[in-house]
């Protein structure tokens, strides 16, 4: 989704939702798809809420915040309980991530009612947390389980590089005369957005809002907008410099953008050139790996990144800043997906 779209939801989520929350979601320094999440994960502990009889309110707007100062512990989990035993769209259990997810994000909103938020009396609306009483799932997969599994799921080393040659060189010949046509016009600029993603780790949203201006072509750099608004600059694999420069160098005459347009990656819409949306980039990514025998999606491009980026320099520090994360403990699953050297060590083992 782009953030347009996001935004249109997060509106109607709002309007669904009491005042203190529409003050939580303004004061929260969230990425716009982790504010839309938290805001479903609310609305939906709300409507447990009333469905069991614990609030007596008619609907989720008019929820009290007496009733969430005075819950206690049993209900909270009572509510995950509920959550264990729910089925989501596919029809299967909730796992412990999503569980987790709904925590996070009423461990957030009741950290705001109970510190942050000031009423008129310079006071937060009440002081009892129950949320501070709850602690979250234990991960149902060891690292090194998790990491075996985007192993599968990534391209290392050459094979990104023959990604890369598949689009450049067999893709059009594999597809019908008509996909093969509307590929050619995208082709550079495709091409681009891979290696882009492959070459910085940048998230797919990252990419989408990059403008012409966030590339720095001479110094290898690139500037984005992380998640929460922060602004950061992240070096550029110089493997991937000719395909940006590629793209840059048809960018006008082949989608002709008025001179206002900012956005560095651009469609065509109408006659029109407009920045391309993150569901289209996610879109053609999975179709073309599809193609190539391997079906990726956006973020584990931004995996390969990592995990080859650690093996190099095996700094987690490191790691994290080029991903544009605040800490290193999102980054320990790429310690493990190496497993080579764990391997050889074991075969010492007499």
């Amino acid at each position: 989704m782009d953030q347009k779209h996001y935004a249109k939801l997060i509106d109607e989520e709002l309007d669904k939702l009491p005042f203190y929350v529409k003050e939580f979601y303004l004061v929260k320094n969230l990425s716009i798809t982790t504010k839309y999440q938290y805001l479903t994960e609310i609305r939906r502990f709300f409507t447990w809420l009333r469905t069991e009889g614990i609030s007596k309110a008619s609907a989720n707007t008019d929820m009290e915040l007496t009733t969430l100062e005075h819950l206690r512990r049993e209900d909270i989990m009572m509510y995950l309980d509920y959550l264990r035993n729910s089925v989501n769209k596919q029809n299967k259990y909730n796992s412990p991530t999503t569980i987790n997810r709904s925590i996070n994000a009423l461990r957030s909103l009741f950290h705001y009612l109970t510190v942050m938020a000031d009423n008129r009396d310079g006071e937060p609306y009440f002081y009892r947390n129950v949320m501070a009483k709850i602690e979250s799932l234990p991960a149902s997969k060891t690292l090194n389980y998790r990491a075996t599994e985007i192993q599968a799921h990534m391209y290392r080393g050459q094979m990104k590089h023959d990604f890369i040659d598949f689009l450049s060189n067999k893709y059009e010949g594999k597809v019908s005369n008509y996909v093969a046509g509307h590929f050619k016009k995208n082709k550079e600029r495709d091409i681009a957005l891979i290696a882009l993603m492959l070459g910085t780790g940048v998230r797919v949203q990252e990419a989408s809002n990059t403008n012409i201006n966030d590339l720095d072509l001479k110094m290898g750099m690139l500037s984005v907008t992380r998640k929460g608004g922060q602004r950061d600059s992240v070096p550029i694999a110089n493997w991937v410099m000719p395909y940006l420069k590629d793209y840059v160098a048809i960018r006008k005459e082949r989608y002709k953008p008025a001179d206002n347009e900012k956005a560095l990656f651009l469609t065509s819409y109408r006659g029109h050139a407009k920045r391309i949306t993150s569901n289209a980039i996610e879109s053609f990514v999975s179709k073309y790996s599809e193609a190539f025998g391997r079906r990726l999606t956006p973020h584990k491009l931004r995996h390969t990144l990592a995990s080859e980026l650690y093996s190099e320099t095996h700094s987690q520090v490191l790691v994290s800043q080029q991903l544009g994360q605040r800490g290193t403990s999102a980054t320990d699953l790429y310690t493990h997906v190496d497993q080579t050297k764990q391997k050889d060590a074991l075969n010492k083992i007499k």
